[in-house]
């Protein structure tokens, strides 16, 4: 059984780092690398520098495409669509951090947050031409608790990995049902501000946007990033933020600094 991985995001190397211990994989497919940070210099997506550190081959073709054959491909947010052609060579088996049908595209593990879901989980699913819409080889639920959107991304990774050691050589799959089906649509600038006049939904924006995005507001005149909050009676309370052009702090930092 030879096994390829075709990954790009965070939740891709914790699901890599996870799977080569128990088994080898032939190489890594995964997204060119890209501008990063302020000085927009070129940087390796994280799947690509888990893959170094394993010793893993890495390709980063700017279409989908496969070295060589194998006969296992797993795909964990990759972020590029993968054609027919290529879905016909291998069986390609998607890492998708929901309980599909509910959540399928690019956010699930944010608009999960963002609806207040009390659970979700991770489904692998055989990748076909609709979206996360194959047939389901496993699929395992857990609390999101008050959990942010990093914590559920963990999570998912030791789920996924413990679900493929189970189902990649043999899976069996049961087709997905249409009914319940929802789309989590990709994080736009709107989903980013804070409204303070509704406590709850702000502690589940600043949960669904840490630590990988960031959920904004302004306090004290000031534009500021929220990455870390509670609820306390009731009431929305920041613990770590980020005014605009400097570094995380506490709040009450904050606050002496406004004063």
């Amino acid at each position: 059984m030879t096994v390829a991985f075709a990954g790009t995001a965070p939740l891709a190397a914790g699901v890599l780092e996870r799977l080569a211990a128990t088994r080898p994989i032939a190489y890594l497919l995964t997204r060119p690398d890209a501008p990063r940070g302020r000085g927009r210099r070129p940087g390796a997506p994280p799947a690509k520098l888990a893959a170094e550190r394993l010793g893993i081959a890495v390709h980063q073709p700017e279409r989908p495409d496969l070295p060589k054959p194998v006969d296992r491909v797993v795909v964990c947010a990759y972020g590029l669509y993968i054609p027919p052609r290529l879905l016909e060579q291998s069986l390609w088996l998607n890492v998708h951090p929901s309980l599909l049908p509910r959540w399928r595209g690019a956010a699930p593990v944010e608009r999960a947050i963002l609806a207040g879901d009390a659970e979700t989980g991770v489904t692998i699913h055989e990748t076909v031409a609709e979206l996360d819409a194959g047939p389901i080889a496993a699929q395992e639920a857990f609390a999101i608790g008050d959990l942010d959107a990093g914590g559920v991304y963990e999570r998912s990774a030791e789920v996924a990995a413990r679900q493929l050691a189970e189902v990649l050589d043999d899976p069996v799959f049961t087709p997905q049902p249409e009914e319940g089906a929802t789309y989590a649509e990709k994080i736009a600038p709107a989903d980013r501000e804070l409204d303070l006049s509704d406590p709850v939904d702000a502690w589940r924006r600043v949960r669904a946007l840490s630590p990988h995005i960031g959920a904004w507001t302004t306090m004290h005149g000031r534009r500021v990033t929220v990455w870390r909050a509670r609820l306390e009676g009731g009431a929305f309370v920041p613990e770590i933020v980020q005014p605009e052009g400097r570094r995380q702090m506490t709040y009450d930092e904050f606050l002496r600094g406004v004063r």
